[in-house]
C-alpha cells in the first residue's frame, strides 16, 4: 500500500490523529518543566499562566496555518487531512494546558495535590496496599485507579505511591482532551467532535482526581455510540456485529472499573434509549445478540466488581453533609467545592426568578436540540441521560431527611451540566445539517454533516459561506475559547491559602519530604509531617 493510499485509510488516519493529540497533550507539560518560578508567588503564577498561554497559542496557530496552506496548495487536496490533524492537536493542547498548570502549581514539591490528606491520602494508602497484594481500605472504591497507581509506583518510583500520584495527576489531566475527543469521533467528524464534545467537557476537567471526570466525558459518547450501533444491528453481518458488541462491553467494563458512579445516574436513561431504538421490526434476534454480547464482555471485564457493588455497596452510607447539601437541589450549573470558606449567598441570584442567563440559554438550547433532533439517537440518548440523572438526584435528595444520608447526589451536578451543554452545543450541529439539506442543488458542496467525507469544494451559493472559511474561522474561535477555559481551570489550582481548591497544591508545599527536607518553596522554609492543616477550618 502506497503512502497516499495509506493516508486515505480510516485506520491510518485515526492513528495519525491519536499520535498528534497525545503529542500535543504532552508538549505543554514538558515545556513547563523548564519554568523557574516560585509557584506560591501570585506574580509568578500569572507569569507562568501567560507563558503557557503563549506556547499554547503559538502551537495552535501553527496547526491553523497548516490548514490555511492546505487550502491554498494543490487545489485544497489535503485540506481535510490538515483539518483532521488540527482538530486532534487542539484537543490535546487544551488539556495539556491544564496539565502544564499542574506542573507549575507543584513545582518544587514531590507530593501530589493535598499530599497525604483527604482523598489523596486515602488513594495513596489503598494503592500501596493493593500493589502489595493486600485488600484496599474500601472494597467498593473503583479498583482501576488503585492498581494503576500501585503498579506505576512500582515501575517508576520504587513503590512510592505518594510521589507517583503526582505524575498521574499531571498525566491524567493531559490525557483528558485526547480521550474525550476520540470518544466523540465515534459519532462526529473531527471538527464537530472538537466543538460539540470536547469544548463542553472542559467545564469538568480536573487535575486533582482526573479519572472520575474523564470517565464521565468518555462514557456519554460511548453509550450514545452503543445505542446507535444497537439501532443498526438488525442489518449488520454477524461477525462485525458481535465484535462491535464485545468491544462496547469491554470498554464499558474498563470505564466501570475506573469510576462507577456515572453508570448509576445514567442507567435508566440508557435503558429507555435502548428499548426505543431496539430493532424490534428489522432484526430482533441480532439486536438481542448485540445486547447479549455487550453484557457478556462487560461481565468478563467488570463482573466481579459489579457483584461487590451490588452486595457490599448497599451497606455503604454517606453521612457527610457538605455545604451544597443545604442549597437549592435544582441548582447544578456550578459547584464551589466542599471547602468553600465563607461562601455567602449560594447559588448566586439570577436575573429571572433567581435563575441566571446562562441557565436560561442552556434550557432553551436543550429544548431546541430535542425539537430538531427528536428522531436522532444522539440527541434522545443524551436527553434521556440528563433526565435520568435529574430524577435520581431529586429522589435521593427527597429522602435525605428520612435517611440522614446524602449518597453523593450532588455528584450529578457534573452529568447534568455536561449533558445539558452538549445538547446546547448540538443545536449548531443540527441547524447546520438543516441548512445543508435545504441548499439548492448546484450551489456548492454541503457543509460537513458529521461523517468522515472527502474534500468539499469552496464554491458558495445564495449567501452560503465557503466551507474552508467556516472551518478556519471555527478553529480560530475554538483556539481562543479552549485557551481561555484551560487557563481558568489551571488557575484554580495555583497554590494559595484561600479555602478554595487552591489549598490542595498549597498543602503539598508544606509537607516534609521523605528525605527530611522541606519542599523548595515551602512558606518561610517551614514544613511538617502532615503539612498545613488550616483547610480543616473550611469544612462545615
Amino acid at each position: 500500500m502506497g503512502p497516499g493510499r495509506l493516508l486515505r485509510s480510516r485506520g491510518a488516519l485515526l492513528l495519525l490523529e491519536a499520535a498528534v493529540a497525545f503529542a500535543g497533550a504532552l508538549a505543554l507539560p514538558l515545556l513547563a518543566l523548564g519554568f523557574e518560578l516560585d509557584p506560591l508567588d501570585r506574580i509568578a503564577q500569572v507569569s507562568g499562566l501567560a507563558a503557557i498561554q503563549f506556547r499554547f497559542a503559538l502551537l495552535g496557530l501553527l496547526f491553523i496555518a497548516a490548514v490555511v496552506l492546505a487550502m491554498r496548495l494543490r487545489g485544497g487536496r489535503h485540506f481535510d487531512l490538515a483539518t483532521r490533524v488540527s482538530a486532534a492537536a487542539l484537543a490535546g493542547l487544551a488539556s495539556g494546558f491544564v496539565a502544564a498548570g499542574a506542573v507549575l502549581a507543584l513545582h518544587g514539591t514531590p507530593w501530589p495535590m493535598f499530599g497525604l490528606n483527604g482523598d489523596s491520602g486515602r488513594i495513596v494508602e489503598w494503592a500501596h496496599a493493593v500493589a502489595n497484594g493486600q485488600p484496599s481500605g474500601s472494597p467498593v472504591y473503583p479498583p482501576a485507579p488503585l492498581y494503576t497507581l500501585g503498579y506505576y509506583a512500582e515501575w517508576f518510583h520504587g513503590g512510592n505511591t505518594a510521589y507517583a500520584f503526582k505524575d498521574l495527576q499531571i498525566l491524567g489531566a493531559a490525557a483528558f482532551g485526547p480521550l474525550v475527543y476520540f470518544a466523540w469521533r465515534m459519532l462526529l467528524s473531527p471538527l464537530r467532535a472538537l466543538a460539540f464534545g470536547v469544548v463542553p467537557a472542559f467545564a469538568l476537567i480536573d487535575a486533582y482526581k482526573p479519572y472520575a471526570q474523564t470517565v464521565l466525558v468518555v462514557l456519554v459518547p460511548v453509550l450514545v455510540a452503543m445505542v446507535v450501533a444497537l439501532r443498526r444491528s438488525g442489518t449488520e453481518n454477524w461477525r462485525p456485529l458481535l465484535l462491535k458488541a464485545a468491544g462496547f462491553g469491554a470498554l464499558l467494563g474498563v470505564l466501570f472499573l475506573t469510576y462507577s458512579g456515572w453508570f448509576l445516574w445514567s442507567a435508566a436513561g440508557v435503558f429507555f434509549a435502548a428499548a426505543l431504538y431496539f430493532p424490534w421490526k428489522t432484526g430482533r434476534l441480532k439486536g438481542a445478540a448485540f445486547m447479549g454480547a455487550t453484557l457478556a464482555a462487560f461481565m468478563a471485564v467488570a463482573g466481579r466488581y459489579l457483584v461487590v457493588m451490588l452486595t457490599e455497596g448497599q451497606d455503604t452510607k454517606d453521612f457527610n453533609f457538605r455545604f451544597d447539601n443545604f442549597t437549592d437541589p435544582a441548582y447544578y450549573l456550578m459547584w464551589r467545592t466542599d471547602m468553600p470558606g465563607n461562601v455567602g449567598d449560594w447559588p448566586l441570584p439570577g436575573e429571572f426568578g433567581g435563575v441566571g442567563l446562562f441557565a436560561i440559554v442552556t434550557f432553551v438550547c436543550l429544548g431546541v436540540a430535542i425539537w430538531l433532533g427528536l428522531r436522532k439517537p444522539l440527541v434522545v440518548t443524551i436527553a434521556a441521560m440528563f433526565i435520568s440523572a435529574w430524577l435520581m438526584r431529586m429522589y435521593i435528595a427527597s429522602n435525605m431527611y428520612e435517611t440522614q444520608t446524602v449518597q453523593l447526589y450532588t455528584r450529578t451536578n457534573n452529568q447534568l451540566l455536561y449533558c445539558g451543554m452538549i445538547l446546547a452545543a448540538l443545536v449548531a450541529h443540527l441547524v447546520s445539517q438543516r441548512l445543508a439539506q435545504r441548499r439548492p442543488a448546484g450551489t456548492g458542496a454541503a457543509a460537513d454533516t458529521g461523517a468522515d467525507t472527502g474534500a468539499d469544494t469552496a464554491t458558495t451559493g445564495r449567501g452560503f459561506p465557503g466551507r474552508e472559511g467556516a472551518v478556519i474561522g471555527t478553529l480560530c474561535a475554538l483556539l481562543l475559547l479552549l485557551g481561555t477555559v484551560s487557563s481558568s481551570m489551571a488557575d484554580r489550582y495555583m497554590p494559595a491559602q484561600d479555602g478554595s481548591y487552591r489549598i490542595l497544591p498549597y498543602v503539598s508545599h508544606t509537607i516534609r519530604q521523605q528525605n527530611g527536607k522541606c519542599p523548595k518553596f515551602a512558606p518561610e522554609h517551614k514544613c511538617s509531617k502532615d503539612g498545613d492543616q488550616t483547610w480543616l477550618t473550611y469544612i462545615r
